[in-house]
């Protein structure tokens, strides 16, 4: 290496008259003395010398400390015809680092000397420009994009980035983080800056007044994606785009001066006005049903219909009509509904169209649909006691006669005295099995002496509990009342009549009864209503009842009890919520005697007759409602339910019949059948036919193509 100091008013000598070259090692401590007394520039001049040398000697010439990493070796050569100061040395050692793949990366006080492919990593300055900055310096810089996406520049700029460096995109802030060389990231800087242009397509609004802005975008942008396709070339740089806006009947056209100006064209001739009379549509339904809504459209084509007639200019000379033009009939508009097709005719001005099919496809939704899951369940329990006696005494030898009959239905003494009567007179044909004592009751007696007596001892004790659990479930739409009845149709006797015979009034005519049939047992009635949110109000009527099998009078007519609940509630999506209880706690305690006697210590007992009934009846109902806002709601409470059918038919299956081992329990498909057979019945979709190619017929050679 050799580095020379010029002395004042003395110029260098040419290299190629020196004398004789120094080394780096014998030349060091001189340059050291003649730099700190002279701090001239310095012509640097270095041949396949040690980089650790140059760094120990740029740390003498700047005045800088240096920290390196042990993996920076290698040999340099620099070539400098004319001296440098302090400030220029330095840019070239950093340049020196960069030929080498290695970087300067300052610190507090110190320069650390790393493999270029690391100092990404370090601690690099970050700045906004170059300013201040050598440009082979390693540095971060934050580059704001404006009108661009800057993930879309990533792409672009990353071949321009060398392996060591750091080129990304923040998408939330739009913004790129280049690390590399100053020098490197202003070029980045300098090329996003032409890059990041705002565009010059500006948006237009063209208001329409006859046509409807939804229906001339829907040509034109058909128009335009035919001309993508058929000419691609044509199509170079941003498309045009075009937005319909309802509320004002207008179209934003946004794209270059050119395509904007022969769109307006084609708007303009599509916006055109046409006959009224003649301007019929039709609008086919996808979920409602037509006929329900032509009344509501019915109400909003009058109001147009005033509007428009109030607005019509009245030729000059004439008075203009009451309520308009046309009078505010609503003869401007006619719409009428095709159940067949499910379909709106639609006979109207353009505005009043636009308006109507507006309305429509707001009320042309897919409405939810609510399951509901009713539990009732039943708890009752009821015991009863009865302790007593009845006895009878006839002595026809003095005269005397002594009994006691309480009324107890008819385990009576007199039923049982005539049943004895019966029995002695040998005539069992009349017996009535209601006569017979039952249960805990004891006849004992003698009827065919001379002194006759009998007695009845009553001692009954009962206990019944009953547990029924019902759970109705009903599927219905929102705002559709759904209705479930679970029971029996049972007769009621209306009324009695007898026809006259027209002869005397000893001659009887044909009596009849008129019958009136009512549904005995669960019945649910429901109307769902949701909200906003999940909140489901239900419009509610619930009733359980029963035929009491004890009060079946022939002649009254069967006894039902009842239990109604008709109320409007407000549950959430998927909560279980109590409709109502009925608690009944009944204690009946029945006593007959005979005055006095029954009242006499343990002898009394013979005078006596008791009965008690304790009856404890607990009903709750509750509902469980849940919103199926999509198919895969309704699919997975199907399943469950379906799953759980077949297998209680195949516990069913599983017993067998026992009279009939040949014959098996119904049982349904397998849900995976069902989907890959199409149907849920328990039968194999029809084969498809396979179809013979025509026969081919083999032309006759009539010699003529050999001609």
């Amino acid at each position: 290496m050799t580095m020379t100091t010029p002395r004042p008013n003395r110029p260098l000598l040419p290299r190629g008259r020196r004398s004789h070259r120094w080394t780096l090692g014998a030349l060091l401590p001189g340059l050291l003395l003649a730099v700190s007394a002279w701090a001239a520039p310095v012509t640097l001049n270095l041949k396949d010398a040690d980089i650790n040398a140059l760094v120990e000697s740029m740390s003498m010439l700047t005045g800088k400390n240096f920290i390196v990493d042990p993996r920076v070796k290698g040999r340099v050569t620099i070539i400098s015809a004319k001296p440098m100061d302090e400030k220029e040395l330095y840019e070239v050692f950093l340049a020196v680092l960069g030929v080498h793949g290695f970087a300067a990366v300052p610190s507090d006080k110190v320069i650390k000397i790393v493999p270029a492919a690391g100092a990404k990593q370090e601690s690099i300055p970050t700045v906004d420009r170059q300013l201040g900055v050598e440009p082979d310096q390693i540095v971060t810089r934050v580059i704001q994009v404006q009108n661009v996406s800057a993930a879309q520049i990533v792409p672009i700029l990353r071949p321009l980035i060398p392996p060591q460096g750091h080129l990304a995109a923040y998408t939330p802030t739009n913004v790129l983080i280049v690390s590399d060389s100053a020098a490197n990231v202003e070029r980045v800087a300098s090329i996003i800056g032409r890059i990041d242009l705002a565009s010059n397509e500006e948006v237009e609004i063209v208001a329409l007044r006859h046509a409807s802005a939804t229906e001339v975008v829907r040509v034109l942008t058909a128009l335009e994606q035919g001309k993508a396709r058929n000419d691609p070339a044509a199509t170079v740089g941003t498309p045009p785009r075009m937005v319909a806006d309802e509320r004002t009947n207008s179209i934003l056209l946004s794209g270059d001066k050119l395509s904007r100006l022969r769109l307006r064209t084609l708007i303009a001739h599509l916006d055109t006005p046409v006959d009224s009379s003649g301007n019929t549509q039709v609008v086919y339904l996808r979920y409602a049903k037509a006929k329900d809504l032509v009344t509501v459209l019915q109400g909003v084509s009058k109001n147009l219909s005033s509007e428009a007639a109030r607005n019509a200019p009245v030729p000059s000379g004439q008075p203009a009509p009451p309520g308009g033009a046309n009078g505010g009939s609503g003869g401007l508009v006619d719409i009428q509904a095709d159940e067949a097709t499910n379909a709106l005719v639609i006979t109207a001005p353009p505005e009043a169209i636009r308006s109507i099919r507006s309305v429509i496809a707001q009320l042309d939704v897919r409405r939810a649909q609510v399951l509901v899951e009713a539990v009732i369940a039943e708890i009752s329990a009821e015991k009863a006691a009865e302790l007593g006696v009845q006895w009878v005494i006839d002595a026809n030898s003095n005269g005397l006669v002594g009994f006691t009959n309480f009324d107890a239905g008819a385990a009576s003494l007199a039923n049982i005295i005539g049943l004895a009567a019966q029995a002695d007179s040998g005539d069992l044909t009349a017996i009535s099995a209601a006569r017979i004592p039952q249960g805990g009751q004891i006849a004992v007696g003698d009827f065919t002496g001379t002194n006759r007596f009998g007695a009845l001892i009553s001692a009954l004790a009962k206990d019944a509990d009953t547990n029924v659990l019902s759970t109705p479930v009903v599927v219905t739409l929102d705002n559709e009342e759904a209705e479930i009845v679970v029971g029996q149709n049972v007769p009621f006797v209306t009324g009695t009549y007898t026809t006259s015979t027209g002869g005397t009034d000893t001659q009887v005519g044909n009596p009849f009864q008129t019958i009136q049939r009512q549904d005995v047992g669960i019945t649910l009635k429901v109307k769902p209503q949701i909200n906003e949110g999940n909140a489901v109000k239900l419009d509610i009527a619930q009733e359980v009842s029963n035929v009491v099998p004890s009060a079946n009078a022939a002649t009254q007519g069967p006894t039902t009890n009842k239990r109604a609940i008709k109320t409007n509630v407000l549950v959430e999506d998927g909560q279980i919520l109590v409709l109502g209880g009925l608690i009944d706690d009944q204690l009946n305690e029945t006593a007959q005697k005979v005055p006095l006697l029954g009242d006499v210590p343990l002898l009394g007992n013979l005078f006596r007759y008791r009965s008690t009934t304790k009856l404890k009846r607990n009903l709750m109902v509750f509902l469980h409602p849940v919103i199926l806002r999509d198919p895969a709601q309704g699919n997975l409470y199907t399943s469950s339910k379906y799953s759980y059918v077949r297998q209680e038919q195949l516990a069913a299956r599983d017993k067998g019949v026992y009279l009939l081992p040949d014959v098996q329990s119904p049982l349904l498909k397998p849900q995976e059948e069902v989907k890959a057979q199409g149907t849920i019945l328990n039968t194999a979709p029809p084969a498809p036919v396979a179809v013979s190619p025509p026969a081919v017929v083999e032309p006759v050679d009539s010699g003529f193509n050999n001609r």
